[in-house]
């Protein structure tokens, strides 16, 4: 049994569930999805729900299908069965574009409170993906937190993390062992009753390790990792919810291989708001930061301010991010294209029958 306020439901949703105008409807939060169905938190309980075929049908893109941490409004049938008839607007949404060569955007997960940004402190260390995480955090409406794992493992603990905390910025900087314990509690702390944490990074990373820690038990199935590179094998299969002892949400992820930008204008400027403020104080207000005289960006450069490691990284951001928004604009042309057709071939229907 779950109680609403601990699963996250506040006056807002209520006042968008309030305006749903099906047959006496339940709220639910989607824990999981798995083929063919979905699983629900519920005041009930757990529930397993598949998608009302009006819902399926309707659906413009799949962005407008449940994923796991929306609230949904589903009908009870059966034994702790329903049918999802709505989903819920989203206050927040971590979305990246999706694996493959497709320009499409796929929500990793909606609602969140909190992003734990992992990265473990052994081979898995690695700055660049650490900034381009932060872009996605910050661009998700979640608040980011960079979580420095398997600090048991560290060759250089201090440096390491300094080096992290210089990129995070205005994000806080947590270093956890879950072989030792250390740093567990500040973490488990951050996620009070009613409020809900994601756990994003790379396979091996320990993420599920992290959460059997704050479960109290080994729950979650955890992996080795390889000894050449550091890196992990894939233990998590599927996005799930997972419920905290003594409230709070916590979700565990697979890992990423990819992590392509989507929409990530106000992320790139919380994430590199170092190079942004050098940017503004250039004589010219096009500048390239490559040659031109009165550059602040060069300046900094010179005087070792900046290092030329994360300037590349940010311009190579800043195209990923340009690229995407003119995709952007040719998909909603070609949209808009489709829609004056649709409408005059129904107009010209219109005619020919009256």
């Amino acid at each position: 049994m779950f109680s609403l306020s601990d699963l996250g439901w506040n006056d807002r949703f209520q006042a968008q569930f309030d305006t749903l105008e099906t047959s006496p409807l339940l709220p639910a939060r989607v824990a999981s999805e798995f083929r063919g169905g979905y699983q629900l938190f519920a005041e009930n309980g757990v529930v397993l729900a598949q998608l009302a075929g009006k819902l399926r049908y309707e659906a413009g893109q799949r962005d407008d299908l449940p994923v796991v941490g929306d609230w949904v409004a589903f009908a009870p049938f059966g034994e702790n069965e329903g049918l999802i008839h709505a989903v819920l607007p989203r206050r927040s949404s971590f979305t990246r574009k999706a694996a493959g060569v497709a320009h499409v955007a796929q929500i990793v997960a909606a609602n969140l409170d909190l992003v734990f940004l992992v990265m473990a402190l052994n081979q898995d260390f690695n700055l660049r993906r650490l900034e381009r995480y932060l872009v996605l955090a910050w661009e998700s409406g979640a608040e980011p937190v960079v979580l420095l794992t398997k600090a048991d493992l560290a060759e250089d603990l201090d440096s390491q993390v300094r080096e992290a905390t210089t990129l995070a910025g205005f994000a806080p900087v947590l270093v956890t062992s879950s072989l030792t314990g250390e740093g567990i509690d500040p973490v488990r702390d951050m996620i009070a009753p009613g409020r809900t944490a994601g756990l994003l990074g790379s396979s091996g990373a320990g993420k599920s390790s992290l959460i059997n820690r704050m479960l109290g038990g080994d729950l979650l199935a955890t992996g080795g990792i390889r000894e050449a590179d550091g890196r992990g094998r894939h233990t998590t299969t599927r996005r799930e919810l997972h419920a905290l002892p003594g409230g709070g949400l916590i979700l565990d992820t697979p890992g990423m291989r990819e992590l392509g930008l989507w929409d990530g204008a106000s992320g790139l400027k919380a994430t590199f708001s170092d190079v942004e403020a050098l940017a503004e104080a250039c004589r010219f207000q096009d500048c390239a930061h490559a040659s031109e005289p009165g550059c602040a960006v060069q300046a900094a450069l010179d005087e070792g301010m900046l290092t030329p490691e994360r300037l590349d990284s940010y311009r190579k951001l800043l195209r990923e991010q340009a690229h995407h928004a003119r995709r952007q604009d040719a998909r909603l042309q070609r949209d808009r294209q489709q829609e004056i057709k649709r409408i005059s071939m129904d107009i010209k229907r219109y005619y020919r029958d009256h």
